[in-house]
């Protein structure tokens, strides 16, 4: 016996990540699917609508409760949920819209396993981030070591340009309030951009925990791709607005009162500016092309994408 059709419109496909928001953390209150609409309702019962499908990714922070009907809107309109400790320092878990592709998961597998593949990777990872070959005869693991010593140098060096106190990277995820106003602005940035990673890694098919320069964490590979391109976008906003907190002056003309809010919102418009949500699956593609392993065509039974523009507008892996 054939159940009868649901009633009303049938859901629409996902939208492609490059046509979305980035990011928007929210806090201290319910999120639920109230009259066909997804809201958050704060204490008083007042509702704020959430465009749920037009953002890549919902950062849920202390205070926030989250309704069944929620996490199946969210799931179905491919938007990624993200469940964060303060100011999104520490990652508790994570939904994971779309995505999951075998074939993809085997293909990323294949390139780590491999030590020649890997190394070809880790090669393409390291002149994307610096604009120069890597050095000749070195190890992946020799590699980490040599842009560690990099990427503290820069921090540095734009610590310097923007008049920053700094006294190097340290922070405890454990005690957010205890680390200085440049470590929380920095956690702050990078959390913003590993979450919009996420939600693209994801919905390319691949697995955030397999990775190649960072291994061993669940978000490996997040921080492989995210590492590309936090230089340049989010890692400068975050020293401006510290180096304006901490000397007291006006960023733009106004004063910064809330540090934290300010790099989330820099990086937004930082995101926007940079096109980063249109550029982040197309990298992920360049990277695990560099190992030299043909891309494996998905059997018959797979998941089919949500996205069948001729045109290549979605993003694989996305599920209708």
């Amino acid at each position: 016996m054939t159940a009868p059709p649901l009633p009303g419109l049938p859901p629409p496909r996902p939208i492609p990540i490059r046509e979305r928001a980035a990011i928007l953390f929210v806090e201290k209150g319910r999120l639920d699917v109230l009259d066909g609409a997804f809201v958050l309702v704060d204490e008083r019962g007042i509702r704020t609508h959430i465009p749920i499908g037009g953002i890549v990714c919902l950062m849920l922070e202390p205070g926030i409760r989250v309704s069944h009907a929620a996490v199946a809107l969210a799931a179905r309109a491919g938007t990624l949920l993200i469940w964060v400790g303060e100011a999104g320092v520490r990652l508790y878990a994570a939904g994971q819209p779309g995505g999951a592709r075998a074939d993809r998961l085997l293909y990323q597998a294949r390139l780590a396993l491999d030590e020649d593949t890997r190394l070809r990777v880790v090669r393409r990872m390291y002149a994307l981030r610096f604009g120069e070959d890597a050095p000749e005869r070195r190890s992946a693991d020799q590699l980490r070591g040599i842009e560690g010593a990099r990427v503290r140098e820069i921090y540095r060096l734009l610590a310097d340009r923007h008049g920053a106190t700094w006294q190097g990277r340290q922070y405890d995820p454990h005690e957010w309030s205890g680390a200085d106003v440049v470590n929380r602005c920095l956690s702050a940035a990078t959390a913003a951009l590993y979450g919009i990673t996420e939600a693209a890694v994801l919905a390319a098919g691949y697995a955030p925990a397999i990775g190649f320069l960072h291994t061993g964490k669940p978000q490996s590979f997040v921080y492989d791709i995210a590492d590309i391109l936090k230089f340049e976008t989010v890692v400068p906003e975050a020293f401006r607005v510290a180096a304006a907190a901490q000397h007291d002056r006006p960023l733009d003309g106004k004063p910064v009162t809330d540090p934290v809010g300010e790099v989330r919102r820099r990086c937004r418009d930082a995101f926007r500016r940079t096109n980063v949500l249109s550029r982040l699956i197309p990298l992920i593609e360049e990277v695990l092309s560099a190992g030299g392993l043909p891309v494996p065509e998905a059997p018959p039974e797979a998941m089919p994408v949500a996205f069948t523009d001729p045109e290549g507008l979605g993003d694989a892996g996305h599920r209708g």
